[in-house]
């Protein structure tokens, strides 16, 4: 494994200090303040992996790194086929409990983007120096995880719910899944949001639900 001096030197962020947003695909796009991921926030996705790769995609498209911690399980075609690049990323499957929360900050120093997908509850003051990292070097933070892995309330907060497609009665195969996809917040995030998308699409892509219905914010 790679020493934390030679993951610094791996790579510097690509996005300029001024600009605050790191963008989002659509649909997704829409639930956001501001069309985007803010820089310096955290969120977290409840337990949904293609949701945390599919808010990654378009910002490794525009040329930011991302660090993906802890992601052993994860299909790297189907992370492409999301439109994820694949050349933008720092991916590190596991990690010892030991070194997990020096690493991570280690991380937050260097990328745009970090997720993290933590095995065990993360220390509440191994979080809170991480966002307040996340905070100070104008990184996004997303964890990958129920409440219970991630003891501080984080910035933002998002869910999907849904089902597949493609299966008959005990024959075809799993081909897409309509999802509802919410997010809520604090701040400007603090009203509830969502939209509706295919993810993944028959494609593999993120879609949008063709209904020529807006996102639905709920005050």
């Amino acid at each position: 494994m790679a020493t934390l001096a030679e993951l610094r030197s791996l790579v510097q962020p690509t996005t300029l200090a001024h600009e605050r947003l790191l963008p989002v695909g659509s649909p997704l796009d829409g639930l956001f303040p501001g069309g985007g991921l803010a820089r310096g926030t955290t969120v977290r996705v409840d337990e949904s992996t293609s949701l945390a790769l599919a808010l990654i995609a378009e910002a490794t498209r525009s040329g930011s790194w991302v660090a993906v911690v802890g992601t052993a399980a994860i299909g790297w075609a189907a992370a492409a086929d999301l439109g994820v690049e694949l050349r933008r990323l720092l991916v590190i499957p596991r990690l010892a409990r030991a070194t997990w929360a020096e690493v991570v900050a280690a991380l937050v120093d260097n990328m745009a983007v970090v997720v993290v997908r933590p095995a065990v509850p993360v220390p509440e003051r191994d979080a809170r120096r991480i966002a307040a990292r996340a905070r100070e070097r104008g990184a996004v933070l997303i964890v990958d995880g129920p409440a219970r892995c991630w003891p501080i309330e984080a910035d933002v907060v998002m869910g999907v719910s849904g089902h597949w497609s493609g299966l008959g009665a005990g024959h075809g195969r799993l081909q897409s899944r309509r999802v509802a996809v919410s997010l809520s917040g604090r701040r400007a995030a603090n009203r509830h949001r969502t939209v509706e998308a295919w993810l993944p699409g028959a494609d593999g892509s993120l879609r949008a639900v063709p209904t020529g219905r807006p996102v639905t914010v709920v005050r």
